[in-house]
C-alpha cells in the first residue's frame, strides 16, 4: 500500500508552489477562487499517489470525497464553530463559505486527472503513436 512515486512528489511540491504564488499575490476574482480550487483537488490527488499505491480511481475518488466533505462543513461554517478566525492558517485551509463554484471547480479537476491519467495509460500501452 506504501510505495514512493517520484513523478507524484515533484508534481505535488510543483503544484503547492503554484498554489503558495497563487495564495500570496494573486487577488483577483477569477484566478485565485476558481483555478486555486481547480488545483488543489490535483494537488492532494498527486500527495496520495505520492506515497500510496492506489488505484487512479480510489485516489480520484477519495480526494473529491475529501473535497466535498469540506465544502459541506463550511456550509456549516464548522470554521467558525471550531474558533478559527477567517485569518488563520486553519480557517483559511478550511474556508469560511459553501459555494457551487468550489464543487464545480473540485470535480473539473478530479475529471482532468483522470483524463490525462487515461491518455497517459494509453500512450504508455502503446494504442497512440508518439
Amino acid at each position: 500500500m506504501f510505495k514512493i512515486q517520484k513523478k507524484y512528489i515533484i508534481l505535488t511540491i510543483i503544484l503547492f508552489l503554484v498554489e503558495l504564488f497563487i495564495g500570496l499575490f494573486v487577488h483577483d476574482q477569477f484566478i485565485r477562487p476558481n483555478i486555486g480550487d481547480f488545483l488543489v483537488v490535483i494537488l492532494l490527488y498527486c500527495l496520495i499517489k505520492s506515497f500510496l499505491d492506489l488505484s487512479v480511481l480510489k485516489a480520484a475518488l477519495y480526494v473529491l470525497l475529501f473535497s466535498y466533505i469540506v465544502e459541506i462543513l463550511q456550509y456549516f461554517h464548522i470554521a467558525r464553530l471550531l474558533g478559527f478566525e477567517k485569518t488563520s492558517l486553519a480557517g483559511i485551509i478550511i474556508g469560511n463559505s459553501f459555494s457551487w463554484k468550489d464543487i464545480v471547480a473540485y470535480t473539473s479537476g478530479i475529471a482532468l486527472v483522470l483524463l490525462l491519467e487515461r491518455v497517459i495509460l494509453i500512450k504508455q500501452k502503446g494504442y497512440i503513436s508518439k
